[in-house]
């Protein structure tokens, strides 16, 4: 096992133990976990989740009866910028779905996972639970999480050097141009998921693909029923684009900007999943507009533990990780940004002095 060269230092850190130190390692996630158990944050969250559920669900039908009630004005971009919200929020609680926060059993919550993904946002739910599992089990390592591959963006100097296409065009500017990448990450969403229903992995393909269609194909509806061309494709526009953003910005602050692995190797559960996580600092907005994911942490020590229980679980994960010498970082949501921006910007380097030298 290799850490990056790209790796920040993790100021006013303890230093982090060998990942192959003596026995001790190995049991470190089972000490903590006996910890989140005994303090009952494992526990299910039926009410909170009756409640998030019926709001979310609430404010789509709110958003799409004020469109329906509208008709033909250019107030209706307004009713997409609430509705860029409200698909994120809806994005959100598939993820808590998808990882049994709310059920416990798989059924139901793929049955709920597929209502809201696929059918209430279009996003697929089969392809995102494929590509989240991997990241979950491995995060930021190059060779095996999908969300540091290099493809538009490159998330290191060796991809950077081995970058070709797309992202060696822009690689060298590639921390300039991460936000207005975002606006097409709605786009993206779609795209992949009608992809990914050829793909021989996916399973319940029929109803994967009878929901992401049915939901595409209400949603031009409606769109071109309700408004002349000109408006639908600006609804159209602004809807996606703020959507891509504010689930771009939602996701970004998690793992961007800290240290990633390469090679066969890697370090046991516990510090695999915190060194290569950001917490943000926030109250209760933070919470519900990054829908609990800014205790990435804690998120991906416990991926079953309901979003209420992660603020406490902070608590006793920080003490722990302190005892042990693992490292735990966590930063306000601007300087989180801020990071994952100046990393983007360094590893785009090679690009940047190629280009200087063939010039």
């Amino acid at each position: 096992m290799t850490i990056s060269p790209d790796a920040p230092v993790i100021a006013g850190a303890p230093a982090a133990r060998p990942h192959n130190s003596p026995s001790r390692a190995g049991s470190d996630f089972a000490g903590l976990s006996r910890r989140i158990t005994e303090a009952g944050l494992l526990e299910r969250r039926p009410g909170y989740y009756t409640v998030r559920l019926g709001v979310v669900i609430g404010l789509l039908a709110a958003g799409w009866g004020v469109f329906l009630a509208l008709g033909d004005t250019w107030w209706q971009l307004a009713v997409a910028a609430f509705l860029a919200l409200v698909f994120g929020q809806v994005a959100l609680v598939a993820h808590d779905l998808a990882h049994r926060q709310v059920f416990r059993r798989r059924r139901p919550s793929e049955v709920w996972g597929r209502l809201f993904g696929n059918l209430g946002i279009g996003m697929s739910y089969g392809w995102w639970m494929n590509k989240h599992t991997r990241h979950h089990a491995n995060p930021n390592h190059e060779e095996l999480d999908p969300d540091v591959a290099p493809d538009i963006l490159v998330w290191s100097t060796d991809q950077a050097r081995n970058s070709s296409g797309v992202s060696r065009l822009i690689g060298g500017c590639q921390a300039a141009l991460f936000f207005p990448l975002l606006t097409l990450e709605g786009f993206n969403l779609h795209v992949a998921g009608v992809r990914a229903l050829r793909s021989p992995s996916m399973k319940n393909r029929l109803l994967e693909g009878s929901l992401l269609f049915l939901h595409i194909a209400a949603y031009l509806t409606a769109l071109f029923v309700v408004l002349p061309p000109g408006k639908a494709v600006a609804f159209l526009a602004v809807h996606q684009c703020l959507f891509g953003v504010y689930l771009g910005c939602t996701f970004a602050p998690n793992h961007k900007g800290m240290p990633t692995f390469t090679g066969d190797e890697r370090p046991d559960f516990l510090r695999r999943q915190v060194l290569t996580s950001r917490n943000v600092r926030g109250g209760l907005l933070t919470d519900v507009m990054l829908g609990g994911l800014n205790y990435q942490i804690e998120h991906h020590l416990f991926p079953s533990m309901p979003t209420p229980h992660l603020r406490r679980a902070r608590t006793v994960v920080r003490a722990y990780c302190a005892e042990t010498g693992v490292p735990y970082y966590e930063t306000g949501l601007i300087e989180s940004y801020r990071e994952a921006l100046t990393h983007l910007h360094r590893v785009g380097e090679p690009i940047r002095r190629q280009r200087r030298e063939t010039t």
